[in-house]
């Protein structure tokens, strides 16, 4: 685990890392004109604008538009809002949050970019599913065989660390801390309900992501929402940290040991990647499935995933915890760092943040399933019974993490995080000049 840390710290998610995730984001940024951030009206227009569509997907195997993005925020949604966020200022300091913006921003396009990949090369199955994410964009758009098979192999064990054991152990940890549970009892409950929902395949799990996404997202923010209108004062107070602390660092003051500048640079990028996932080539493989009449809109509904992710809930929770005060009077972390904020403002409030984590950490599990299993089917063709034993495992790991000790968990889910990005982003640099004829192709008739 020592071993695993240095790495993580001065390789994965250190100088390296930010590098390459900030610079492809910058690259992408100028390669497209900055056609994304420039064009916000549209972009919502030919996404959220849509909701009150009712739309029936017309292509056998296919998904629509919302439920591809439910999906993909079902994997995204979940402890990285609520644990993330708050490990992000424990040991970063308010500033982190600065640099959780500047990954959504540059995440926003990177998603997009990969999206718009995953459309322009994705496949039929024999069995009449659409599937598609990096290592199809990777194999048919470079015809790079090996990178393709990487990407494939740490994203299914990817899959175990970020889907199955973080998710488990944080819900584990959050309903013992609010309701005295037992972390086999919690674990032994998801494993079986998750295990009921994966195995009707993308369908079953489109189908309860677009009714639990909704669901707990309102829930969620409805909660923060009268501890932000309780702590009103406090806002401005909490913004001005946020931006003088992402320069300077944080001072030591009562049990928060204080942060540089540059480690709230590194948690809050290492963390917003973590919970938006840009970058990582996951969410291309459930947005694959969308029945779209064009890659590039389906590109939009990943960029409005970003914003929905880290630019809405990841702000309204860090607002939440600096508002409280008590991220520098207390030597709290985790879920317990955002329970304390919501229950100093709310009696009982702590609870909104147990049974939040738990619907997000729910969904996520039974999102990341199905990323690993389509990187399993591409390592192993038409071996049905790789397939199933994955599954068994996946399952069996999800209860293994709510007993599981909090921080070889985390570790190991980013190590694996950042061996995925790798050859993705790789693969989304090479191929930005497809991404930018989408582009034009798309906003030329959708900006009229």
């Amino acid at each position: 685990m020592a071993w695993i840390e240095k790495l993580n710290s001065r390789i994965l998610w250190g100088v390296p890392m930010v590098v390459l995730m900030l610079g492809t984001g910058l690259f992408l940024t100028v390669q497209t004109r900055g056609r994304l951030l420039r064009s916000f009206p549209t972009v919502f227009r030919c996404t959220l604008g849509t909701l009150f569509q009712k739309k029936t997907p017309k292509k056998p195997g296919a998904i629509t538009p919302f439920q591809a993005l439910c999906t993909a925020l079902a994997g995204t949604v979940g402890t990285g809002n609520i644990v993330g966020v708050a490990l992000a200022i424990a040991t970063g300091g308010p500033g982190a949050v600065f640099w959780l913006w500047i990954s959504a921003a540059l995440g926003m396009v990177i998603k997009y970019s990969e999206v718009t990949l995953s459309i322009a090369y994705r496949n039929q199955s024999k069995s009449g599913e659409l599937v598609g994410g990096p290592m199809h964009y990777i194999q048919q758009g470079l015809g790079w065989k090996w990178p393709a098979m990487l990407f494939s192999l740490f994203g299914a064990i990817a899959a175990f660390g970020i889907g199955a054991m973080v998710q488990s152990n944080s819900m584990a940890e959050s309903l013992e801390a609010s309701f005295s549970t037992p972390g086999w009892a919690a674990g032994t409950v998801a494993a079986v309900l998750s295990g009921l929902v994966v195995i009707g395949g993308i369908q079953r799990i489109a189908g309860v992501a677009s009714v639990f996404v909704p669901f707990m997202a309102v829930f969620y923010l409805a909660g923060a929402a009268v501890v932000l209108i309780r702590n009103a004062s406090a806002i401005p107070a909490a913004f001005s940290m946020i931006l003088s602390h992402a320069f300077t660092g944080t001072a030591a003051t009562g049990g928060f040991l204080g942060a540089s500048a540059r480690h709230a640079c590194r948690m809050g990028l290492s963390r917003g990647v973590f919970t938006h996932e840009a970058g990582m080539g996951s969410a291309p493989i459930a947005h694959a499935c969308a029945d779209t009449d064009h890659p590039a809109r389906q590109g939009l509904w990943g960029a409005v995933e970003v914003f929905i992710d880290s630019i809405l809930l990841c702000t309204v929770t860090a607002l939440v915890i600096l508002t409280s005060g008590l991220w520098c009077r207390e030597p709290l972390q985790d879920s317990t760092l955002s329970q304390a904020a919501f229950g100093q403002a709310i009696p009982g409030g702590e609870y909104i943040v147990t049974l939040g984590l738990t619907f997000f950490a729910f969904a996520t599990i039974i999102s990341w399933y199905y990323y690993g299993e389509k990187c399993t089917q591409y390592l192993f063709p038409g071996k049905e019974s790789v397939r199933k034993a994955y599954r068994f495992l996946y399952i069996a790991l999800v209860f293994v993490g709510s007993i599981t000790e909090a921080r070889a968990v985390w570790s190991l889910a980013d190590l694996f995080n950042g061996l995925m990005a790798l050859p993705n982003l790789l693969a989304v640099i090479v191929l930005s000049p497809v991404v930018c004829r989408l582009t034009r192709d798309f906003f030329a008739t959708a900006s009229q």
